[in-house]
C-alpha cells in the first residue's frame, strides 16, 4: 500500500442524525485518480448484517464527495447521495428472505462507513480499510414522545412531537405481515405528525379471541387519537401499506365514523368485496395475490387494479397511491 494512501481521510457529516437526513459522505487526502471503494455495513438487531458500496475514483486533489461525485459500480450506480443506505443488501451467504426493520425505534441505526482501496465487490471481511467511520441514524428525533395505546383493546403506538401541538394526525397501517411496527410513524412524528402505528393482524385482541378485528378496531384507534389533546382532529390521515391498503381504502369509503383527510395507499391491492370485513379482505388479498408479476429487476407488478372512488361529494377524501 502507498505510504499515501494510510493518510486517506474519511468524513460523514452530520454523524448523527434522522434516517432521512441527507449526509456528506466525503474522502481526502487518497492518491490523485486512485480508485476506491465507500462501503456502508449495518448490523440489524437479529444480528443479519447488510452492506451497500459503491466505486469511486479520486479527482485531481486526492477527493471524493459522495453528494457531487458519481459511483461507477457497487450496489448503486451514479450520483446518488443517499446510496450508501438505500441500497443496502444483504451481505454474501445471508440467508434469502430477510428483511430489514428497526424494531426497537428508541435506539439508533448504527452504521460504519469505510473507504478501501480499489473497487472492491467481496471479501470485505479479509480487507483492511483505509478509513472508517461510525455513524447513527435515528427514527426518532429529540423530543419525540412514544406512548403505548391499549384503550379499547388497541395494541398501538403514538409518536407525538415534540413541542404542544395541535398536530394533524395520521394512522398508521402496515401490511400482511402483523405485528407492531413502529419506524415509519416514529419518523412521520419527527417531522410534525401526530402518529399512531397499529397492530391489527396479531393484536391481543385477536389472540384472544381467535378472531380477527372488525371496523369498531379501526375507528376505535381513529378516535382516541381525533380526541387527543396534541392532535388536531379535523385533520387526520391514515396511510396503509401492501395489505393495509385495503384496510385504507375501506375505511376512508365505507366507514361512518372516519372521516379522513387524506389516504396514501402504497403497493396493495385496490380490489376487494364491497365493504368486506378484514377476514374477507385478506382471503381476496390472498387469492389474488397469484396476478402479481415481477420486473426484471425483481419489481413488483400488480395486475387488475381498480381504485374505488366515493360518489358522494360530501366525502372529501384525498386518495393517493403507489405502487
Amino acid at each position: 500500500m502507498d505510504r499515501k494512501q494510510c493518510c486517506v481521510k474519511l468524513s460523514v457529516q452530520p454523524s448523527r442524525g434522522l434516517m432521512d437526513e441527507k449526509f456528506i459522505v466525503l474522502v481526502q487526502n487518497a492518491l490523485p485518480g486512485s480508485q476506491l471503494t465507500i462501503r456502508a455495513l449495518h448490523q440489524c438487531e437479529d444480528g443479519h448484517s447488510w452492506e451497500a458500496f459503491g466505486h469511486y475514483t479520486a479527482d485531481t486533489t486526492g477527493t471524493i464527495n459522495v453528494s457531487e461525485d458519481p459511483s461507477i459500480g457497487g450496489t448503486y450506480s451514479g450520483v446518488e447521495q443517499m446510496g450508501l443506505l438505500w441500497s443496502f443488501r444483504p451481505i454474501p451467504g445471508s440467508k434469502s428472505g430477510l428483511r430489514m426493520r428497526k424494531k426497537n425505534i428508541q435506539t439508533p441505526m448504527e452504521v460504519t462507513i469505510s473507504v478501501y482501496q480499489g473497487h472492491q465487490t467481496e471479501g470485505f471481511a479479509d480487507l483492511v480499510p483505509l478509513s472508517g467511520v461510525a455513524v447513527e441514524r435515528w427514527y426518532m428525533a429529540p423530543g419525540v414522545r412514544r406512548i403505548p395505546v391499549t384503550e379499547g383493546g388497541l395494541t398501538a403506538a403514538l409518536f407525538l412531537p415534540s413541542g404542544p401541538g395541535p398536530f394533524p394526525g395520521l394512522l398508521d397501517l402496515w401490511g400482511g405481515g402483523g405485528q407492531l411496527v413502529e419506524y415509519r410513524a416514529a419518523l412521520l412524528a419527527s417531522h410534525g405528525f401526530a402518529s399512531m402505528a397499529i397492530d391489527y393482524l396479531t393484536a391481543k385482541i385477536t389472540m384472544e379471541t381467535g378472531k380477527m378485528v372488525d371496523n369498531q378496531y379501526f375507528e376505535t384507534a381513529y378516535r382516541v387519537l381525533q380526541q387527543h389533546p396534541q392532535v388536531c382532529g379535523s385533520k387526520i390521515a391514515m396511510i396503509g401499506l401492501s395489505f393495509g391498503t385495503s384496510i385504507t381504502l375501506k375505511m376512508a369509503v365505507y366507514s361512518e365514523v372516519i372521516k379522513l383527510s387524506a389516504a396514501v395507499c402504497i403497493s396493495g391491492s385496490h380490489v376487494q368485496p364491497v365493504d368486506g370485513s378484514v377476514e374477507e379482505l385478506l382471503r381476496f388479498f390472498q387469492k389474488n395475490g397469484e396476478k402479481t408479476r415481477f420486473s426484471e429487476k425483481n419489481e413488483v407488478i400488480w395486475r387488475d387494479l381498480l381504485l374505488p372512488i366515493p360518489t358522494d361529494p360530501s366525502l372529501k377524501v384525498n386518495v393517493g397511491t403507489t405502487s
